[in-house]
């Protein structure tokens, strides 16, 4: 569909599921390529930077010399904000329990920070989506963590997963970008790269 892009190699360099399967549903093809990047970040820049921030550092992980011929490297970052605090992947079984706690009952931003890069430009962007939880009895969180296991899940959940169906109640925003990419706006800024 983006006949624009058939000149580069497209990298997607994330090991997320969600990511990959989000990706391939805008019809783009990639091959992935995956590096370990230290994901700590000045604790000057703003809550809102942070998701932006981290995407950008993980593009730029990647030497040229890694990258193949006109490589497009896409890399993301996602995470969730409740009263200006982030939520990033819990830690073990408490902590994911713990989130779930926090953000039971409450409204959330999810923010993902997105990096497209090629030799000659590297674009940033971010997407918002509030989401709204049900409250959750402590039932239902041990459920789900003991039988979802969402430690690769900032804020400790999928939507796309149990937890979605029955505990949230509304997403203002893009639903993807909660998922873990903003497809709508990505198509938008692969459109006119």
């Amino acid at each position: 569909m983006l006949t624009n892009l058939k000149k580069y190699n497209i990298i997607l360099a994330s090991k997320s599921p969600r990511r990959q399967e989000l990706l391939k549903g805008i019809g783009i093809a990639f091959n992935i390529m995956t590096k370990d990047v230290d994901e700590s970040y000045s604790k000057n820049i703003s809550v809102y930077e942070v998701a932006p921030f981290l995407s950008l550092k993980k593009a730029k992980a990647f030497d040229e010399s890694e990258l193949p011929e006109n490589y497009m490297v896409i890399t993301a970052d996602t995470v969730v904000l409740i009263n200006d605090t982030i939520l990033g992947k819990p830690k073990d079984d408490d902590d994911a329990r713990k989130m779930l706690k926090v953000l039971s009952g409450n409204k959330h931003s999810v923010i993902t920070g997105v990096t497209v890069r090629t030799k000659e430009k590297t674009k940033t962007f971010s997407v918002t989506s509030k989401v709204s939880f049900d409250v959750l009895d402590e039932t239902e969180i041990n459920y789900y963590v003991d039988n979802f296991k969402p430690f690769d899940k900032a804020g400790s959940y999928g939507i796309q997963e149990w937890i979605g169906y029955i505990g949230v109640n509304g997403v203002d925003g893009s639903y993807f970008n909660v998922m873990g990419l903003p497809t709508q706006r990505l198509y938008q800024i692969l459109k006119n790269f």
